[in-house]
């Protein structure tokens, strides 16, 4: 009997989930992952430049759903647990330059301690804030009493939730929300808080409050690190690939092979094809020119607004094509900056290899620049850097759109302008950098304005197409951390095998009780 032919678009997370835990139930189909470039992993890749790696937009690797953290461990096995408040890892022997890895083979995920801060006011502050007595004193006298006058008028008058900005006022009083939520949120997503859904904040940091901080430091002084039990917003420890979350995916293509299936690099999908309300084909563009491959089953984890564009043989209302066309998205390019030293200094108890910051990310609210983040890659793992000991490898992190004048920018200008901003914070001095590198992503980040209100009639129109599959971040358009698009892709597999109804697969993250608020 001829097998089935499953075509999956992506080698991102939800797509390699999808592949690997198809082929991990039944051998009754023919299991294809279709990926426009040459990288694996999608947003959760590695990047390598000379030695150093890239981590594109930080992945923490926690998840409240016990199914996914034991798969994670299931393909990268957990090696020992830090000191607590101790980020040394020593090496046995320095990274190899681009190309194969002699260590490539020792694949297990480190524990490593959460430390982000926000830089304002040349000070830094917990993220997300702890009231403690460090905030206090940078903060100053004057701005704790109006935060703290604020955040009580704030509980006896409610604002309606009509959109971001309510949200964060009725949480932490207008004060901080100016101070610590306006500017960061236009800088990440182009538009004003009061032009974004509520949708966002209650997805993103559901349950994060002044009164979240405050339960949550009670909690923690009389039992301790609780993760199972803690807002993901306040987590303090994380799993993470020695060789950076591209590492994890890198070993699912390889057993998805190994378990039969195919996958094909540099195959970007221009058209899914269909015939009597059902997907026949998929039409690629490869490096040997346009191909079609049949498919009885398309799994999407392609933008929307692509795959709408390409739905080829049935006739897609005018609604539907506006409603894609409308859905917006941010973009984002990291600047990778390789410095023998930083100007900040390690005023905290958490020691580290050359006594660097000891941030995994650094949330940049100085006004008058542009990048949004920092991330010290030395501190997600020491094997992301291939001079440890004598080097800081940064990355700046800027939201952008496609199209717009930064991102029209050539390389050496967005990199002269990343060192300027570095500059003129005090982070570093221009003739520290060693090194550099510019990577751009498109469609990074689902954006929930535009067309987005009318996302639930551009969902039902999907879900009536016989066949097809919507997982993922962007195959949803929502914006979904790395373990809640895995779980879209189990619960596709689970409506394919098991007769289970495939919009189960769009209600993943609509209710949970926590979200990480990367970005």
């Amino acid at each position: 009997m001829q097998k089935k032919k499953v075509a999956i678009i992506g080698a991102g997370p939800a797509g390699l989930t999808a592949a690997h835990a198809l082929l991990s139930r039944t051998s009754a189909f023919d299991v294809t992952v279709f990926e426009e470039s040459r990288a694996i992993g999608g947003i959760s890749r590695t990047v390598c430049h000379h030695g150093n790696r890239m981590d594109i937009g930080g992945h923490r690797f926690f998840s409240k759903d016990q199914a996914v953290m034991d798969w994670w461990a299931g393909r990268l096995p957990l090696q020992g647990a830090p000191a607590k408040d101790d980020l040394l890892l020593h090496r046995e022997k320095p990274l190899a330059a681009d190309g194969p890895d002699p260590e490539r083979e020792d694949r297990v995920m480190l524990v490593r301690n959460r430390v982000s801060r926000i830089y304002f006011a040349a000070h830094f502050f917990d993220y997300p804030l702890k009231l403690k007595p460090a905030t206090l004193w940078n903060l100053g006298l004057w701005r704790t009493l109006g935060a703290g006058c604020s955040y009580l008028r704030a509980q006896l008058w409610k604002r309606p939730e009509a959109n971001l900005e309510d949200f964060y006022i009725n949480r932490f009083g207008r004060v901080l929300y100016s101070m610590f939520f306006e500017a960061y949120t236009e800088k990440v997503w182009g538009r004003h808080p009061r032009q974004l859904n509520a949708d966002w904040g209650a997805q993103r940091v559901k349950g994060l409050s002044v009164f979240a901080l405050l339960w949550d430091s009670l909690k923690k002084a009389v039992l301790g690190k609780q993760n199972a039990t803690t807002e993901t917003s306040l987590i303090e420890e994380f799993r993470y690939p020695k060789y950076g979350p591209g590492q994890l995916w890198e070993t699912v293509a390889e057993e998805v092979v190994a378990k039969g299936g195919r996958l094909l690099r540099e195959h970007s999908v221009r058209r899914i094809v269909c015939a009597d309300g059902a997907v026949t084909a998929l039409v690629c563009d490869t490096p040997q020119g346009r191909q079609e491959f049949a498919a009885d089953i398309v799994i999407s984890s392609m933008p929307l607004k692509d795959l709408v564009q390409g739905i080829d043989g049935i006739v897609v209302p005018e609604k539907v094509q506006a409603i894609a066309r409308g859905l917006p998205y941010r973009d984002f390019i990291t600047i990778g900056l390789l410095v023998d030293r930083l100007r900040l200094k390690n005023l905290t108890k958490i020691k580290t290899i050359g006594d660097i910051v000891p941030d995994c990310w650094i949330y940049v609210q100085e006004p008058g620049v542009k990048v949004g983040r920092l991330q010290i890659f030395n501190n997600w793992s020491p094997y992301m850097v291939r001079d440890l000991e004598h080097t800081v490898w940064v990355g700046m992190e800027y939201f952008c759109c496609e199209g717009d004048a930064f991102w029209e920018l050539s390389d050496k200008e967005r990199i002269d302008f990343a060192i300027d901003e570095m500059v003129k914070m005090h982070i570093l001095d221009r003739g520290d950098v060693k090194d550099c590198h510019s990577e751009k992503v498109k469609k990074a980040y689902p954006a929930y304005f535009d067309t987005y209100d009318d996302i639930a009639t551009l969902k039902a129109w999907l879900l009536g197409i016989d066949g097809l599959y919507c997982v993922g971040r962007n195959g949803q358009h929502r914006y979904n951390n790395m373990d809640h698009s895995m779980l879209t892709a189990f619960a596709t597999v689970n409506a394919i095998l098991d007769g289970v109804p495939k919009e189960q697969a769009w209600d993943v993250n609509s209710e949970q009780e926590y979200h990480e608020s990367n970005a």
